[in-house]
């Protein structure tokens, strides 16, 4: 690898498109709220961002992905993207989980050591992991899993003890009552999200220890076995 990486990173996990690029040690970034039509803006807006570098698709080193946990349509997106365009350039990807994506987004803005992150699974459920920083990467005291709110897994005594807990992800402002009432943290962050540039953070020391994988192994983090509504949930607004 090069002293400076040229790394592309993106995430449709969520109802946000996040783009970031990594090029000579500068990074360009697009964020917006785009819904169901991330899949038709993802690519201009890549584009967007290597022309405002200067730089052709074949000057990236390496592309991270939002991998999941998230929307099944979104993360489909994201691994798709990096499975397509890894191929055209010719460039190892990283999937990297969502959920340590938000806890690194969220030290990025309280420079936080242990998160509790909780996302919006939808149908009454919610994407759960507790995480403590250790280095260049977060390791999991509790691990990714979806699950009811009021069945979240409590901390050991070790973990409550090893310092200052915050909660981040939407979870936190779609349960708040029944998250607050099972764990102590010292704030909330429910706005934050796994945005590209967290996830860009996360991935860039893999790919600098040569820990990249090919594009054709690119793999979404799914986590519910389910993929699809019945169609009454479909009339009730539900959705994945």
């Amino acid at each position: 690898m090069p002293n400076y990486m040229n790394l592309l990173a993106l995430d449709t996990s969520t109802e946000f498109l996040s783009l970031a690029l990594l090029v000579n040690g500068e990074i360009y970034s697009h964020y917006q709220l785009a819904g169901q039509t991330a899949s038709q803006l993802v690519l201009p807006q890549i584009q967007v961002l290597l022309d405002a570098a200067k730089i052709k698709l074949s000057d990236i080193d390496g592309i991270a992905f939002g991998a999941g946990p998230g929307s099944f349509t979104g993360v489909r997106v994201a691994c798709g993207v990096a499975q397509g365009l890894g191929f055209g350039a010719n460039v190892p990807v990283v999937g990297v989980n969502t959920l340590h994506a938000i806890a690194q987004a969220s030290a990025t803005n309280k420079m936080a050591e242990s998160v509790i992150v909780c996302t919006d699974a939808r149908m009454g459920e919610v994407y759960f992991a507790a995480l403590e920083r250790k280095g260049e990467a977060w390791i999991e005291v509790i691990a990714t899993q979806v699950c009811k709110p009021e069945a979240a897994p409590m901390l050991a005594s070790e973990a409550l003890d090893s310092g200052t807990w915050i909660g981040a992800g939407s979870g936190w402002a779609a349960y708040d009552d029944v998250l607050s009432a099972r764990f102590s943290v010292s704030q909330k962050l429910p706005k934050i999200t796994p945005t590209a540039e967290a996830i860009l953070q996360l991935a860039t020391p893999i790919f600098a220890a040569g820990l990249a994988y090919p594009a054709s192994e690119a793999r979404p983090i799914y986590i519910r076995n389910r993929v699809a509504l019945t169609s009454s949930e479909r009339e009730q607004g539900q959705r994945l």
